[in-house]
């Protein structure tokens, strides 16, 4: 219970006596001032205390989405922009995930919502990547592909990101290369082997996503790690592996024998 309520303390997201103001985003507002209707207040300590009670997995994609927006919006019930949410983008990931730019085209979603979302994912990022970065990437295997997940898995737009290892294999850098459309990213093998130059790497993985949500390598996919592979290994950098990641799943080059 102490926990509780220094966690209540340090998030408005979990404070039900937070002040009466109007709602921060479009929307049913409660006038400033108004006392919070019971069935709202009675709904949001139900479902904070069914979240301190069983964690995230006693909870719905929806009700997990409620428990954001009370954050950015105190004075309404955001239930139905829960619900507006799901419907656009899919699934809770997928609306982390989602551009700024859709977001605010959601009825009732405003700077607040987009900013409270956003950190969320920002956080999610930076838990997964801690886990791996300055780690052994073989003995770390599975907290990478989680991270890589993470990252990339819901991203509408293909990324190229590149895993930077030194000569054990510890993780020292983890950089964006490129970001394209739907069903290109524009990678340039010159610039890949000049970053590993600049940071003294040894060792690289190369990652990109399918928005799509198939991993299968395209022949563009195989042509480019193909000559990111010539490049490295003509100064002496390795090539360990190159991931793509699909929505549940990810294909290896080198398991697949393409590397």
């Amino acid at each position: 219970m102490t926990q509780h309520r220094a966690f209540q303390e340090i998030l408005p997201l979990f404070d039900p006596a937070a002040p009466p103001e109007a709602a921060s985003d479009t929307g049913t507002q409660i006038e400033r001032g108004a006392r919070l209707p019971s069935y709202i207040r009675d709904h949001r300590q139900r479902l904070r205390q069914r979240f301190f009670d069983g964690g995230a997995t006693a909870l719905p994609d929806y009700e997990m989405l409620e428990l954001l927006l009370f954050q950015a919006i105190p004075r309404q019930d955001v239930k139905p922009l829960a619900r507006r949410l799901l419907d656009t983008f899919g699934d809770f990931a997928r609306v982390l995930s989602a551009p700024q730019s859709r977001l605010m085209q959601v009825e009732g979603v405003g700077e607040a919502v987009v900013t409270a979302l956003k950190v969320t994912e920002a956080a999610a990022h930076r838990m997964a990547r801690a886990r791996v970065i300055q780690r052994h990437v073989i003995s770390s295997w599975d907290a990478v592909l989680d991270y890589c997940h993470t990252v990339m898995a819901h991203r509408e737009t293909e990324q190229f990101r590149i895993l930077f290892l030194d000569r054990k294999n510890v993780l020292i850098a983890d950089e964006q290369q490129a970001q394209g459309t739907v069903d290109h990213v524009p990678v340039y093998p010159r610039e890949v082997v000049k970053r590993a130059l600049e940071l003294n790497a040894s060792a690289l993985i190369l990652v990109h996503n399918h928005p799509s949500g198939d991993p299968t390598p395209s022949s563009a996919d195989i042509e480019m790690t193909a000559q990111i592979d010539a490049a490295a290994r003509a100064l002496g950098i390795a090539v360990h592996d190159h991931l793509v990641i699909g929505k549940s799943r990810e294909i290896s080059f080198r398991a697949q024998g393409l590397l």
